[in-house]
This record gives C-alpha cells, structure tokens and sequence, in this order.
C-alpha cells in the first residue's frame, strides 16, 4: 500500500473513491424562479428522531446558492436506471432540467421523476468546512419506492449484488 501526503488532494480523492455510495439529485427552487439542481454522493443521515440529513456542496455551488435563499430542498435517491439523469445533473453550467417533467413535491421543489425515493428537507443549519459546505436538513416529507439503486465508486457508476442474506436489524 503506498502511502500519500495528507495535503495531497489528487490522493484524497482516490482514496475516498474506494468508498461506494449511492447517488441522487439535490434541487431547490431559487430566488429566481427557476430550479436548479446537482448530483451528488455526499449525502448522509445523521438523525431519525429528528429526522435529519446532512449534503455537502462545493462552495459557490449554484445548487448550494439556491437551496440557501430557498431554505429548502429536495433529494431524489436515484434508481440503478436513472445514470443519465445522474450524469445531466452533473454537467456544470446546463440547463439540468430541459426536455425533463418536472414533478414537485410538497414544498414546490422539484424531484426528480421514478427515484426511489424523495426527502424534502428545510434547512436546519450550515456549516462551512474547507472548500465545501455542509448543509443539515429536517426531512419534513419523504416518499420512498422498491428498486435498485444506483452506485458510484471509483469514478465510476455501478450496480448493487445482492448476496442473498437476510437484512440486518433496523437498529445498527
């Protein structure tokens, strides 16, 4: 195993890419009437009683812009079908939502249509922590569908295997 300087952000990178994750879509209404919207994997709860969730946005994130003057925000945990949505939303400087229906939840902020789930989220808090900020949501609403999710490790999009064991309990 060779080892890297910790100031080394190429090694960073490569090594936190051996971590696998799900993907989804971050998207706000902004303060110009317009949605915008973001792929993402930095995404984690971090409470159920109260329900919360943490994203993570690069610093100066138009996605992140939006969600701020908004104050709030939805999740769409995308399915192992929906990599070209997540490679749209991607692409820095598009119109993410051209040619796609638009679907909205509760709080008027579009979701991304068939994910397998939907968390609309207020914002509870930011944090500001090196190159990216940390925003905290309250899960006020969540809708949620059977399927298989997408993967991303390594760079790259992948599929979940089942190895066919039972799930593990709801408390670990």
């Amino acid at each position: 195993m060779s080892q890297m300087t910790v100031r080394d952000p190429v090694a960073m990178r490569r090594a936190m890419g051996r971590f696998a994750t799900g993907v989804a879509v971050i998207t706000a209404q902004g303060g110009d009437g317009h949605p915008h919207g973001m792929t993402l994997n930095s995404l984690t709860s971090v409470s159920l009683d109260p329900p919360l969730l943490l994203v993570c946005f690069n610093e100066g994130a138009r996605t992140a812009e939006a969600v701020r003057e908004a104050g709030r925000f939805a999740v769409s945990i995308l399915s192992a079908r929906q990599e070209p949505i997540a490679r749209r939303f991607a692409r820095r400087g598009e119109d993410h939502f051209a040619g796609l229906p638009l679907e909205f939840g509760g709080h008027q902020v579009p979701v991304v249509p068939d994910a397998l789930a939907h968390l609309e989220c207020s914002v509870d808090r930011e944090v500001v922590a090196g190159d990216h900020v940390v925003v905290f949501g309250a899960v006020d609403r969540l809708c949620e569908r059977a399927g298989d999710p997408l993967l991303f490790v390594g760079g790259r999009f992948g599929d979940y295997v089942d190895r066919g064991e039972e799930p593990l309990p709801p408390w670990l």
